[in-house]
């Protein structure tokens, strides 16, 4: 019985202290659950912050961008009386639209007139001077200065009162000093105006840059009031359309803000033709997937980055990329022509060491588009960074496509064909093979063109005149001109990018360990020899041929 009471006081105790537990845990939980009330009011009010916080964003960005569309529009307007604009021209039944200079190239035009007037009257001014240079005879038998005009004076009158017919008078000679004088004027006027002229020949390249730029401003101009896109709205609830930046084929690029990182991106918008057919959309399609899996993966500074990629709807899709405030080194060269030979090697070791990285990832991929409207300057100027961007066109050298000589060009016709090798022009009935050795092929016209501000093979030659010619199939060799003058070391470097033969040229790597892209030289201070690090110099190298970076 004692046991039972034992038992039962223990149970009661148990369940006592259970009882407690449960109103302790149901305390706790009320508390827990006031917390979580707590927290999703604050979660919520923060939320309602966030949201404001990116609508007042969104209000300034967009402010702020549409002053800036506002300013663009101004300038522009202002610069057509200046640089000039286009105007529409009828032609039969068809309109075009015909380039009209304004009055600054006007103005120009007229000094350049006048300074040709000016160099005219000087001509025959010197022309009639030299009708009446002095005799050149002896100081002791030269008549005096006084003597020798009367002499001509009565020499003309004599024969005029002998003669019948009224002659036109002499032209009266000078004396030395006065025609040495004279001639030193004509000499200084003309030297001035091959100055003026000069600086006439600079003002115009100079206005020809701007009016590049103001050309391009016009056509962007037009785009953007023609886009769909152009008043600011805000792509998959995430980033919002500020400007356009540029317009392709099919495609359009705005800068954009990413709402959620807060930061600024570039984003490309590609619109198919709403007439082509499903199956023509879908490859158009899947192209440009398979564009987005390659480049998502890549990472390295010299590679634009891939932030997103995102459907509007069945025509229209959206990829995201890193933005780049300069321009590409495209527009670099069509107004500054060329670079000097420090900036152009910078940009090749650069890009060499982006190919480098793309050879090393597995699988490694071949670029095949490298030209300089795919290289972005990220300050816009030749002494930066760069970076590569485009891989439209690249393939993938997987196990199942790459063997020993190469692989498949599976898309031969696509490209630029100023920057392919010959070997992408092979026309068999095998398709022909290609390596790493066609981005080497690349680089080396790109060096070139930055060098010398022309492309070595096919300048000035359309897409379809090199195709009909032959032009790249015939570049067995590379021929550098003589001006501007560039060190023997990047001329082999060009040449080693520009071996015809595939199997004679270098790949990516062995040309990231080319000498000439080594680290700098440095020159011995006790012995005054030269030294590279990989490279001693050879000791037939003319020291003058060896430049120090």
């Amino acid at each position: 019985m004692l046991k039972l009471a034992a038992l039962e006081s223990n149970k009661n105790q148990d369940l006592e202290k259970k009882e407690g537990r449960i109103d302790d845990l149901l305390r706790a939980n009320c508390d827990l659950r006031r917390q979580i009330d707590e927290q999703q009011k604050l979660l919520e009010k923060y939320k309602e912050r966030l949201n404001k916080c990116i609508s007042m964003s969104k209000k300034l960005l967009i402010e702020k961008s549409t002053q800036e569309k506002l300013a663009s529009r101004e300038k522009s307007m202002q610069d057509r009386l200046r640089l000039g604009h286009f105007t529409t021209v009828r032609h039969g039944a068809s309109f075009t639209e015909q380039w009209t200079d304004g009055f600054a190239f006007q103005n120009l035009v007229k000094q350049q007139e006048w300074v040709n007037q000016q160099r005219e009257d000087i001509e025959r001014q010197r022309k009639l001077l030299a009708k009446r240079k002095p005799p050149s005879t002896n100081n002791s038998q030269a008549p005096s200065a006084n003597s020798e005009p009367k002499q001509r004076k009565n020499k003309a009158v004599n024969g005029a009162e002998n003669d019948p017919f009224l002659r036109p008078s002499l032209p009266q000679l000078l004396t030395l000093a006065e025609y040495h004088e004279q001639e030193e004027i004509f000499k200084l006027r003309l030297g001035h105006l091959k100055k003026e002229e000069a600086e006439i020949q600079a003002e115009l390249e100079r206005l020809e840059r701007v009016r590049n730029l103001h050309i391009r401003e016009l056509k962007r101009i037009n785009n953007e009031d023609n886009s769909q896109f152009k008043d600011h709205p805000t792509l998959n609830e995430r980033y919002l359309l500020l400007h356009l930046l540029g317009r392709g084929g099919f495609s359009e690029v705005y800068k954009a803000f990413d709402l959620y990182e807060q930061r600024y991106a570039a984003v490309k918008i590609h619109q198919l033709n709403k007439s082509w057919r499903d199956e023509k959309k879908e490859n158009y399609h899947k192209h440009a997937c398979r564009e987005y899996r390659i480049h998502k993966e890549l990472d390295h500074p010299r590679i634009v980055k891939l932030y997103d990629y995102f459907s509007l709807d069945t025509d229209t899709f959206c990829t995201v990329l890193e933005y780049c405030e300069g321009n590409d080194l495209d527009f670099y060269l069509k107004q500054h022509k060329l670079m000097s030979e420090k900036e152009a090697r910078s940009i090749v070791m650069q890009i060499v060491n982006a190919l480098r990285y793309l050879n090393e990832i597995k699988p490694p991929i071949i670029h095949y588009d490298l030209k300089p409207g795919n290289i972005l300057l990220v300050d816009g100027t030749a002494c930066g960074e760069i970076k590569i961007t485009d891989f439209g066109l690249s393939k993938i050298m997987d196990d199942d496509s790459y063997g020993v000589d190469g692989m498949d060009l599976t898309s031969q016709g696509a490209g630029t064909y100023w920057y392919l090798p010959p070997e992408c022009f092979v026309v068999g009935k095998e398709p022909p093979k290609i390596s790493n050795k066609v981005d080497v092929w690349s680089v080396g016209v790109i060096f070139f063109q930055c060098l010398y501000g022309r492309k070595p093979f096919g300048h000035n030659q359309s897409q379809q005149d090199i195709l009909q010619e032959n032009t790249i199939l015939k570049a067995t060799e590379v021929q550098f001109p003589v001006k501007p003058v560039v060190s023997n070391e990047a001329k082999a470097f060009i040449r080693r990018c520009l071996a015809y033969r595939k199997e004679d040229r270098f790949d990516v790597h062995q040309l990231a360990n080319d000498p000439y892209l080594l680290p700098h030289m440095r020159r011995s201070n006790s012995s005054g020899n030269l030294h590279m690090t990989g490279l001693a110099a050879s000791p037939t190298t003319p020291t003058s041929s060896i430049i120090s970076y």
